[in-house]
């Protein structure tokens, strides 16, 4: 194979990209399955499309992977009308494992355009018409790439195929995890300069673009930025950007939650609280017992572990102690989707597994405090061997 072109950001090794295929093609081979399709238009949740390509879904265009069993790959994607290129064995230095990269300009806001993706698709798939074509990750696929697949494709047998990759990409190479180190530090180095930049009068969208820019600098494509500022006494609860206009004010709290991907697209979480001023001892009091739920919940995280009853012991534990039940999502695996399976929810069936890098992060909220923390782990053979942030767990109190 080529080497990976000088424009890509930090590339993951051809080593690597070997072992998931290799790995992904035996659990074909041993689930009866052909060829697997994937589909993503973000870098958000599009993991499958960069786990297999280490070329992410950008910007609301589609990418679509066919990943047969015994060839390589065909990509598709955003470009001109009719176009197929041909890809020598050792690959373009981009795009790695891939037989044919075929275009098309398709948008979701032209409706008229809606089977283009599909129509390349089918052909890519021509080969396999009476064959078992397995779909990774139905919720991120377009209705309109899998119907027309069904209908001109009816011989084929179609099955779900997540959990099959899942179970892979969940558990991390010592690869995956030293790029998820750096990613961990760079948001380390992005939360310290929000704690030293952060001021009376700014805007909350102005502190976490501190934190944007370090991320970028660092080698960051994309992520979230969720925060909020709030008198203290009061559950400032983070938003988004759209809800991120308010000045802050001398005396105010301010929440902020590092998401971003960092080199090689993987993802990690950073979670913490500050004042311009003193906190106040209900705050302190809350965030003791954040540290002491997250504690709880990492000495779970042991290999073989059931998700659910890590999530039930989670929940009977906060009710013993006074505080709300969560009710959304407390702990989960992250890699290149942002949040990844395993899950720790009631209904996640993937048991925790030894090499998996999981965020914990206790949350919720009270009359007069949005109570929090948040930091990734790694899971060695007997439970949780590293916190990979090493930034302070604390509520700073800042002059």
């Amino acid at each position: 194979m080529a080497d990976a072109s000088e424009r890509v950001n930090h590339p993951i090794s051809n080593q690597e990209l070997e072992r998931r295929w290799s790995a992904v093609r035996a659990a074909m081979a041993g689930n009866g399955v052909d060829v697997l399709l994937a589909q993503a238009n973000n870098d958000f949740m599009g993991g499958y499309v960069k786990y297999l390509t280490d070329v992410p879904a950008t910007n609301g265009y589609p990418a679509t992977v066919a990943f047969p069993k015994d060839e390589r790959m065909t990509v598709i994607g955003m470009g001109p009308h009719g176009l197929v290129r041909e890809l020598p064995p050792q690959g373009d230095g981009v795009r790695r494992g891939v037989a044919r990269f075929m275009s098309t300009p398709s948008f979701a806001s032209a409706h008229y355009s809606a089977e283009y993706d599909a129509q390349l698709a089918g052909k890519a798939l021509a080969p396999y018409a009476t064959a078992t074509i397995g779909l990774l990750g139905t919720a991120a696929m377009s209705f309109a790439l899998v119907d027309y697949l069904k209908r001109t494709l009816p011989r084929a047998r179609f099955v779900d195929a997540s959990d099959l990759v899942d179970r892979i990409k969940a558990v991390k190479s010592a690869e995956e995890i030293e790029f998820m180190r750096r990613v961990a530090a760079m948001q380390d180095t992005a939360m310290d300069a929000v704690m030293k930049g952060i001021r009376p009068g700014m805007r909350d969208l102005e502190v976490a673009a501190i934190a944007e820019s370090v991320g970028h600098s660092h080698g960051s494509e994309q992520g979230l930025f969720l925060c909020a500022s709030g008198p203290v006494g009061t559950a400032a609860v983070f938003g988004n950007r759209h809800l991120q206009n308010r000045v802050i004010r001398e005396g105010d709290q301010f929440t902020l939650l590092i998401e971003n991907n960092g080199p090689g697209g993987f993802y990690t979480e950073i979670g913490r609280t500050c004042v311009l001023g003193r906190a106040s001892e209900e705050m302190h009091e809350e965030f003791a017992f954040v540290l002491k739920a997250q504690k709880f919940t990492t000495e779970l995280l042991k290999p073989g572990a059931s998700c659910k009853d890590i999530w039930d012991a989670y929940n009977s534990f906060l009710r013993e102690n006074g505080r709300p039940e969560e009710k959304r999502l407390h702990c989960h695996s992250q890699g290149y989707d942002m949040v990844e399976r395993p899950m720790v929810r009631f209904d996640e069936t993937m048991p925790v597994g030894a090499s998996m890098v999981v965020a914990a992060h206790p949350t919720y909220v009270t009359e007069r405090t949005y109570s929090w923390v948040c930091d990734n782990f790694l899971i060695g053979d007997h439970g949780v061997v590293e916190r990979l942030h090493r930034f302070p767990q604390k509520i700073f109190e800042l002059a």
